[in-house]
Protein backbone atom coordinates (compact mmCIF):
# COMPACT_ATOMS: atom_id res chain seq x y z
CA UNK A 1 0.00 0.00 0.00
CA UNK A 2 1.14 3.56 -0.63
CA UNK A 3 2.89 5.23 2.30
CA UNK A 4 3.03 8.84 1.00
CA UNK A 5 -0.14 10.35 -0.42
CA UNK A 6 -0.97 13.82 -1.75
CA UNK A 7 -4.63 14.78 -2.16
CA UNK A 8 -5.29 17.91 -4.19
CA UNK A 9 -8.48 19.75 -3.31
CA UNK A 10 -7.86 18.10 0.01
CA UNK A 11 -9.77 20.56 2.21
CA UNK A 12 -12.88 20.18 0.07
CA UNK A 13 -15.65 17.72 0.76
CA UNK A 14 -14.38 14.75 -1.25
CA UNK A 15 -10.68 15.34 -0.66
CA UNK A 16 -10.95 15.78 3.11
CA UNK A 17 -13.33 12.83 3.45
CA UNK A 18 -10.91 10.55 1.60
CA UNK A 19 -7.92 11.84 3.57
CA UNK A 20 -9.61 11.29 6.93
CA UNK A 21 -10.87 7.82 6.03
CA UNK A 22 -7.45 6.79 4.71
CA UNK A 23 -5.66 8.07 7.79
CA UNK A 24 -8.09 6.34 10.12
CA UNK A 25 -7.61 2.96 8.44
CA UNK A 26 -3.89 3.39 7.73
CA UNK A 27 -2.56 5.65 10.51
CA UNK A 28 1.09 5.15 9.51
CA UNK A 29 0.47 6.62 6.05
CA UNK A 30 1.86 10.13 5.52
CA UNK A 31 -0.93 12.18 3.97
CA UNK A 32 -0.70 15.77 2.77
CA UNK A 33 -3.55 17.80 1.33
CA UNK A 34 -3.32 20.91 -0.82
CA UNK A 35 -6.19 23.35 -1.25
CA UNK A 36 -6.72 27.04 -2.10
CA UNK A 37 -9.74 27.26 0.28
CA UNK A 38 -11.78 29.05 -2.38
CA UNK A 39 -15.01 27.24 -1.57
CA UNK A 40 -16.71 28.65 1.51
CA UNK A 41 -16.87 26.12 4.30
CA UNK A 42 -13.71 24.24 3.33
CA UNK A 43 -11.89 26.03 6.15
CA UNK A 44 -14.06 24.06 8.60
CA UNK A 45 -12.19 20.90 7.61
CA UNK A 46 -8.76 22.21 8.63
CA UNK A 47 -9.06 21.42 12.36
CA UNK A 48 -10.38 17.94 11.50
CA UNK A 49 -7.41 17.28 9.24
CA UNK A 50 -4.90 18.60 11.78
CA UNK A 51 -6.36 16.54 14.62
CA UNK A 52 -5.93 13.42 12.48
CA UNK A 53 -2.28 14.13 11.77
CA UNK A 54 -2.82 15.14 8.13
CA UNK A 55 -0.60 17.95 6.86
CA UNK A 56 -2.43 20.84 5.18
CA UNK A 57 -0.74 23.00 2.56
CA UNK A 58 -2.39 26.21 1.40
CA UNK A 59 -1.78 26.24 -2.33
CA UNK A 60 -3.34 26.26 -5.76
CA UNK A 61 -2.87 23.63 -8.47
CA UNK A 62 -2.74 26.44 -11.03
CA UNK A 63 0.66 27.29 -9.55
CA UNK A 64 3.20 24.54 -10.23
CA UNK A 65 5.44 25.97 -7.51
CA UNK A 66 2.78 25.23 -4.90
CA UNK A 67 2.69 21.61 -5.96
CA UNK A 68 6.46 21.22 -6.19
CA UNK A 69 6.78 22.41 -2.59
CA UNK A 70 5.10 19.20 -1.46
CA UNK A 71 8.07 17.06 -2.38
CA UNK A 72 8.07 13.31 -2.91
CA UNK A 73 4.92 11.17 -2.97
CA UNK A 74 3.84 7.71 -4.07
CA UNK A 75 0.18 8.43 -4.83
CA UNK A 76 -1.63 11.53 -6.07
CA UNK A 77 -5.39 11.63 -5.66
CA UNK A 78 -6.68 14.46 -7.86
CA UNK A 79 -9.85 15.86 -6.27
CA UNK A 80 -9.35 19.55 -7.03
CA UNK A 81 -11.80 21.19 -9.44
CA UNK A 82 -14.15 24.03 -10.12
CA UNK A 83 -17.11 21.64 -9.82
CA UNK A 84 -19.95 23.82 -11.06
CA UNK A 85 -21.63 22.77 -14.31
CA UNK A 86 -22.80 26.38 -14.62
CA UNK A 87 -19.23 27.74 -14.53
CA UNK A 88 -18.55 29.95 -17.52
CA UNK A 89 -22.17 30.41 -18.59
CA UNK A 90 -22.74 34.13 -18.99
CA UNK A 91 -19.26 34.99 -17.81
CA UNK A 92 -15.54 34.35 -17.99
CA UNK A 93 -14.19 30.86 -18.56
CA UNK A 94 -10.68 31.44 -17.21
CA UNK A 95 -11.04 30.01 -13.70
CA UNK A 96 -12.74 26.74 -14.68
CA UNK A 97 -10.34 26.14 -17.58
CA UNK A 98 -7.20 27.10 -15.68
CA UNK A 99 -8.17 25.02 -12.65
CA UNK A 100 -9.66 21.94 -14.26
CA UNK A 101 -7.33 21.67 -17.24
CA UNK A 102 -4.09 23.59 -16.64
CA UNK A 103 -4.20 22.54 -13.00
CA UNK A 104 -4.40 18.93 -14.13
CA UNK A 105 -1.32 19.45 -16.31
CA UNK A 106 0.58 20.68 -13.26
CA UNK A 107 -0.58 17.69 -11.23
CA UNK A 108 0.46 15.29 -13.97
CA UNK A 109 3.87 16.94 -14.23
CA UNK A 110 4.32 16.45 -10.49
CA UNK A 111 3.30 12.79 -10.78
CA UNK A 112 5.68 12.33 -13.71
CA UNK A 113 8.57 13.87 -11.79
CA UNK A 114 8.09 11.51 -8.85
CA UNK A 115 6.67 8.56 -10.83
CA UNK A 116 3.67 8.65 -8.53
CA UNK A 117 0.49 6.69 -9.14
CA UNK A 118 -2.60 8.76 -9.93
CA UNK A 119 -6.27 8.41 -9.05
CA UNK A 120 -8.19 10.93 -11.14
CA UNK A 121 -11.71 11.85 -10.10
CA UNK A 122 -13.56 12.78 -13.25
CA UNK A 123 -17.29 13.26 -13.68
CA UNK A 124 -20.37 11.88 -15.37
CA UNK A 125 -20.64 15.33 -16.91
CA UNK A 126 -18.22 14.29 -19.64
CA UNK A 127 -21.24 12.83 -21.43
CA UNK A 128 -22.82 15.29 -23.92
CA UNK A 129 -25.86 17.28 -22.84
CA UNK A 130 -27.88 17.10 -26.05
CA UNK A 131 -27.43 13.35 -26.41
CA UNK A 132 -28.78 12.77 -22.91
CA UNK A 133 -31.60 15.27 -23.39
CA UNK A 134 -32.73 13.77 -26.70
CA UNK A 135 -33.25 10.27 -25.31
CA UNK A 136 -36.80 9.06 -24.80
CA UNK A 137 -38.11 9.24 -21.25
CA UNK A 138 -41.30 8.07 -19.58
CA UNK A 139 -43.00 10.08 -16.85
CA UNK A 140 -43.83 8.13 -13.71
CA UNK A 141 -45.77 9.60 -10.77
CA UNK A 142 -42.65 10.87 -8.94
CA UNK A 143 -39.82 10.65 -11.50
CA UNK A 144 -38.67 10.37 -15.06
CA UNK A 145 -37.47 6.99 -16.31
CA UNK A 146 -35.51 5.87 -19.35
CA UNK A 147 -37.82 4.44 -21.98
CA UNK A 148 -37.24 0.88 -23.13
CA UNK A 149 -37.52 2.22 -26.69
CA UNK A 150 -34.06 3.79 -26.55
CA UNK A 151 -31.60 2.00 -28.83
CA UNK A 152 -28.62 4.25 -28.11
CA UNK A 153 -25.11 2.94 -27.34
CA UNK A 154 -24.29 2.88 -23.65
CA UNK A 155 -27.91 3.22 -22.50
CA UNK A 156 -29.89 0.50 -20.74
CA UNK A 157 -32.41 0.07 -17.95
CA UNK A 158 -29.41 0.29 -15.57
CA UNK A 159 -28.44 3.77 -16.76
CA UNK A 160 -25.43 5.08 -18.66
CA UNK A 161 -22.30 3.02 -19.26
CA UNK A 162 -18.83 4.02 -20.41
CA UNK A 163 -19.91 3.22 -23.99
CA UNK A 164 -22.15 6.29 -24.20
CA UNK A 165 -20.86 8.36 -27.17
CA UNK A 166 -18.75 11.41 -26.35
CA UNK A 167 -19.44 13.50 -29.45
CA UNK A 168 -21.09 16.83 -28.64
CA UNK A 169 -20.97 19.70 -26.14
CA UNK A 170 -21.05 19.05 -22.41
CA UNK A 171 -20.32 22.36 -20.54
CA UNK A 172 -16.90 23.79 -19.82
CA UNK A 173 -16.75 21.80 -16.62
CA UNK A 174 -17.35 18.52 -18.44
CA UNK A 175 -15.05 19.47 -21.32
CA UNK A 176 -12.11 20.30 -19.04
CA UNK A 177 -12.52 17.04 -17.15
CA UNK A 178 -12.69 15.02 -20.37
CA UNK A 179 -9.62 16.82 -21.73
CA UNK A 180 -7.84 16.00 -18.47
CA UNK A 181 -8.75 12.33 -18.92
CA UNK A 182 -7.18 12.36 -22.38
CA UNK A 183 -4.02 14.02 -21.10
CA UNK A 184 -3.71 11.48 -18.32
CA UNK A 185 -4.00 8.67 -20.86
CA UNK A 186 -1.03 10.17 -22.75
CA UNK A 187 1.03 10.44 -19.56
CA UNK A 188 0.35 6.77 -18.86
CA UNK A 189 1.59 5.83 -22.34
CA UNK A 190 4.51 8.27 -22.62
CA UNK A 191 5.88 8.30 -19.09
CA UNK A 192 4.84 4.95 -17.65
CA UNK A 193 2.55 6.34 -14.98
CA UNK A 194 -0.05 4.10 -13.39
CA UNK A 195 -3.46 5.73 -13.10
CA UNK A 196 -7.18 5.04 -12.96
CA UNK A 197 -10.04 7.35 -13.99
CA UNK A 198 -13.37 7.37 -12.16
CA UNK A 199 -16.29 9.22 -13.72
CA UNK A 200 -18.28 9.97 -10.59
CA UNK A 201 -21.97 10.73 -10.39
CA UNK A 202 -23.41 12.76 -7.51
CA UNK A 203 -21.15 12.37 -4.47
CA UNK A 204 -22.56 13.37 -1.11
CA UNK A 205 -22.38 12.91 2.65
CA UNK A 206 -21.71 14.90 5.83
CA UNK A 207 -19.36 17.91 5.56
CA UNK A 208 -20.40 18.77 2.02
CA UNK A 209 -21.09 22.50 1.64
CA UNK A 210 -23.97 22.12 -0.77
CA UNK A 211 -24.95 24.77 -3.30
CA UNK A 212 -27.57 25.01 -6.04
CA UNK A 213 -25.12 24.05 -8.76
CA UNK A 214 -23.08 21.49 -6.81
CA UNK A 215 -23.92 19.48 -3.70
CA UNK A 216 -27.67 19.65 -4.18
CA UNK A 217 -28.43 16.71 -1.87
CA UNK A 218 -27.00 18.49 1.17
CA UNK A 219 -28.55 21.79 0.09
CA UNK A 220 -31.99 20.16 -0.11
CA UNK A 221 -31.70 18.66 3.35
CA UNK A 222 -30.35 21.91 4.83
CA UNK A 223 -33.16 24.00 3.37
CA UNK A 224 -35.67 21.63 4.94
CA UNK A 225 -33.85 21.62 8.27
CA UNK A 226 -33.63 25.42 8.45
CA UNK A 227 -37.07 25.83 6.85
CA UNK A 228 -35.89 27.89 3.89
CA UNK A 229 -37.53 27.86 0.42
CA UNK A 230 -36.44 25.84 -2.60
CA UNK A 231 -37.33 25.61 -6.29
CA UNK A 232 -37.94 22.85 -8.77
CA UNK A 233 -36.11 24.25 -11.79
CA UNK A 234 -36.60 23.03 -15.35
CA UNK A 235 -38.42 20.16 -17.03
CA UNK A 236 -41.81 21.63 -16.24
CA UNK A 237 -40.91 22.52 -12.66
CA UNK A 238 -42.22 19.22 -11.28
CA UNK A 239 -39.00 17.98 -9.66
CA UNK A 240 -39.01 14.69 -11.58
CA UNK A 241 -35.41 14.89 -12.87
CA UNK A 242 -33.31 11.98 -11.59
CA UNK A 243 -29.74 11.44 -10.36
CA UNK A 244 -27.98 8.62 -8.55
CA UNK A 245 -26.10 9.50 -5.40
CA UNK A 246 -23.06 7.89 -3.81
CA UNK A 247 -21.89 8.30 -0.22
CA UNK A 248 -18.28 9.50 -0.19
CA UNK A 249 -17.41 6.63 2.16
CA UNK A 250 -18.40 4.17 -0.58
CA UNK A 251 -16.07 6.03 -2.93
CA UNK A 252 -13.26 5.57 -0.41
CA UNK A 253 -13.95 1.83 -0.30
CA UNK A 254 -13.58 1.67 -4.07
CA UNK A 255 -10.40 3.77 -4.24
CA UNK A 256 -8.76 1.55 -1.65
CA UNK A 257 -9.48 -1.51 -3.80
CA UNK A 258 -8.20 0.21 -6.94
CA UNK A 259 -4.98 1.35 -5.30
CA UNK A 260 -4.27 -2.15 -4.02
CA UNK A 261 -4.70 -3.53 -7.56
CA UNK A 262 -3.53 -0.60 -9.68
CA UNK A 263 -1.81 -2.72 -12.33
CA UNK A 264 -5.19 -4.28 -13.07
CA UNK A 265 -6.94 -0.89 -13.38
CA UNK A 266 -4.15 1.08 -15.03
CA UNK A 267 -5.52 3.33 -17.78
CA UNK A 268 -9.09 2.16 -17.30
CA UNK A 269 -12.11 4.48 -17.16
CA UNK A 270 -15.00 3.56 -14.87
CA UNK A 271 -18.45 5.00 -14.26
CA UNK A 272 -18.86 5.23 -10.49
CA UNK A 273 -22.11 6.07 -8.73
CA UNK A 274 -25.00 4.80 -6.69
CA UNK A 275 -26.65 3.12 -9.66
CA UNK A 276 -30.36 2.59 -10.13
CA UNK A 277 -30.83 1.46 -6.51
CA UNK A 278 -29.19 4.68 -5.33
CA UNK A 279 -31.18 7.02 -7.56
CA UNK A 280 -33.94 9.47 -6.73
CA UNK A 281 -35.73 12.46 -8.18
CA UNK A 282 -35.91 15.88 -6.55
CA UNK A 283 -39.54 15.15 -5.76
CA UNK A 284 -38.54 11.92 -4.03
CA UNK A 285 -35.70 13.73 -2.26
CA UNK A 286 -38.25 16.20 -0.92
CA UNK A 287 -40.31 13.36 0.54
CA UNK A 288 -37.25 11.95 2.30
CA UNK A 289 -36.27 15.36 3.68
CA UNK A 290 -39.78 16.01 4.95
CA UNK A 291 -39.86 12.66 6.72
CA UNK A 292 -36.42 13.07 8.30
CA UNK A 293 -36.76 16.72 9.42
CA UNK A 294 -40.50 16.84 10.01
CA UNK A 295 -40.58 20.13 8.08
CA UNK A 296 -42.64 21.02 5.03
CA UNK A 297 -41.25 24.02 3.17
CA UNK A 298 -42.27 26.17 0.24
CA UNK A 299 -40.98 24.83 -3.09
CA UNK A 300 -41.41 27.11 -6.07
CA UNK A 301 -41.89 25.83 -9.61
CA UNK A 302 -39.72 27.23 -12.41
CA UNK A 303 -40.58 25.34 -15.62
CA UNK A 304 -37.78 26.75 -17.79
CA UNK A 305 -34.72 24.51 -18.05
CA UNK A 306 -31.31 26.05 -17.35
CA UNK A 307 -28.20 25.68 -19.48
CA UNK A 308 -26.24 22.62 -18.44
CA UNK A 309 -29.15 20.72 -16.89
CA UNK A 310 -30.12 17.19 -17.87
CA UNK A 311 -33.34 15.30 -17.11
CA UNK A 312 -31.80 12.03 -16.03
CA UNK A 313 -28.48 10.45 -15.19
CA UNK A 314 -27.88 7.12 -13.45
CA UNK A 315 -24.47 5.42 -13.46
CA UNK A 316 -24.35 1.93 -14.90
CA UNK A 317 -21.61 0.47 -12.68
CA UNK A 318 -21.43 -3.00 -14.21
CA UNK A 319 -17.85 -2.51 -15.44
CA UNK A 320 -16.41 -1.51 -12.07
CA UNK A 321 -18.52 -4.13 -10.29
CA UNK A 322 -17.18 -6.90 -12.52
CA UNK A 323 -13.60 -5.64 -12.16
CA UNK A 324 -13.59 -5.32 -8.37
CA UNK A 325 -16.76 -6.76 -6.83
CA UNK A 326 -17.43 -3.31 -5.36
CA UNK A 327 -20.98 -2.23 -4.59
CA UNK A 328 -22.17 0.77 -2.56
CA UNK A 329 -22.94 -0.25 1.01
CA UNK A 330 -24.80 2.87 2.17
CA UNK A 331 -28.41 3.23 1.09
CA UNK A 332 -30.12 6.46 0.09
CA UNK A 333 -31.99 6.49 3.41
CA UNK A 334 -28.82 5.92 5.45
CA UNK A 335 -26.93 8.61 3.55
CA UNK A 336 -29.67 11.21 3.94
CA UNK A 337 -30.03 10.48 7.67
CA UNK A 338 -26.28 10.93 8.17
CA UNK A 339 -26.44 14.29 6.41
CA UNK A 340 -29.38 15.41 8.54
CA UNK A 341 -27.63 14.35 11.76
CA UNK A 342 -24.51 16.30 10.76
CA UNK A 343 -26.53 19.44 9.97
CA UNK A 344 -28.25 19.19 13.35
CA UNK A 345 -24.91 18.81 15.16
CA UNK A 346 -23.30 21.74 13.32
CA UNK A 347 -26.40 23.92 12.90
CA UNK A 348 -24.98 27.12 14.36
CA UNK A 349 -22.03 27.08 11.98
CA UNK A 350 -23.83 25.77 8.92
CA UNK A 351 -26.96 27.89 8.75
CA UNK A 352 -25.23 30.87 7.09
CA UNK A 353 -23.17 28.62 4.79
CA UNK A 354 -25.88 26.26 3.56
CA UNK A 355 -28.81 28.64 3.28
Amino acid sequence: MHTKILITGGAGFVGSSLALAWKQEFPETHIEVLDNLKRRGSELNLPRLQESGILFRHGDIRNLEDLEAVGDMELLIECSAEPSVLAGYGGASAYVVNTNLMGTVNCLELARKHQADVVFLSTSRVYPLKSIGQLEYEEAPTRLALSSNNSFPGVSSQGFSEQFPLEGARSLYGATKLASELLLTEYIEMYGLRAVINRCGVLTGPWQMGKVDQGVIVLWMARHFFQKPLSYIGYGGTGKQVRDLLHVADLYDLLKIQCEQLDQHNGVVYNVGGGLEGSLSLQELTTHCERITGHHISIDSQPETRHGDIPYYVSDCQKIREATGWRPQRSVEMTLQEIADWIAEQALVLENILT
